[in-house]
């Protein structure tokens, strides 16, 4: 937690600044209320906020494990061709230009309101990143130690799961964090579209009735709910790098 401190200072010390600076009449509270009653707001509307809550993780943790496993096959089928990495590298970088909110009426469209819809978003926000550091983190192993492997007869899932897995978890790590943060994002962003119950909705019906502290609320427990994820997922990590 030490690492952490000067975060949490400058957070608070944010806090403290915004709760003084509306509190002055500088702005209208309406329009930006300061943190406490943002919390307060939080505290009272809880019951409520709880379901949404417990839906958009759902759909966020879902979509990040189904992520984990396509990009984690597709980084390792990479590796296994060159011409299959020549051929799919290149649509994988395309594909990132197409804004996902586009996508998402068509999935609604396709798929209805239901869950599946936004655990597609969320895979397509986490996936690319995971296939592109795992992919990444195979091709820069120690191929010191697969040249010695290879003077030993030993097959390339042996030398893949010996080898080169152990040396490339960093990257694949490094992808999945930056996976985890956008997971809950994509959720949000999937009911905004369309959906009967999430954050998302949550926060669009509070901005249509003006409630501007329950979208503060929404938009902070997004964050805790990102960092939750981004926690286990750095757990994880602990256990298989030391």
């Amino acid at each position: 937690m030490k690492k952490y401190r000067s975060s949490f200072l400058l957070i608070i010390f944010l806090l403290v600044f915004w709760e003084f600076y509306v509190r002055s009449g500088s702005v209208n509270i309406r329009i930006l209320p300061p943190p406490s009653l943002i919390f307060e707001a939080l505290l009272y509307h809880w019951d409520s906020l709880l379901p949404h809550v417990f839906q958009t993780l759902l759909e966020a943790m879902m979509g990040f494990l189904i992520a984990v496993i396509l990009g984690f096959a597709l980084a390792i089928l990479l590796d296994i061709s060159p011409k299959i990495n020549k051929t799919i590298y290149p649509l994988l970088i395309i594909s990132q230009t197409i804004p996902i909110i586009a996508l998402a009426p068509l999935l609604l469209l396709w798929f209805g309101f239901g869950i599946l819809p936004k655990i597609i978003i969320v895979v397509l926000y986490c996936f690319f990143p995971i296939a592109i550091a795992g992919a990444d983190g195979l091709n820069i192993s120690k191929k010191q130690f697969m040249k010695l492997l290879v003077s030993m007869d030993a097959s390339y899932w042996q030398g893949l799961f010996l080898v080169r897995l152990p040396s490339s978890l960093s990257s694949f790590f490094s992808g999945l964090k930056i996976a985890a943060t956008y997971s809950v994002a994509g959720a949000i962003v999937g009911e905004l579209v369309g959906a009967y119950q999430g954050l998302g909705v949550y926060m669009q019906q509070a901005a249509n009735s003006y409630s501007v502290a329950l979208v503060f609320a929404s938009i902070f427990i997004t964050i805790i709910l990102s960092f939750l994820i981004l926690k286990i997922v750095m757990i994880v990590e602990s256990l298989f790098i030391y």
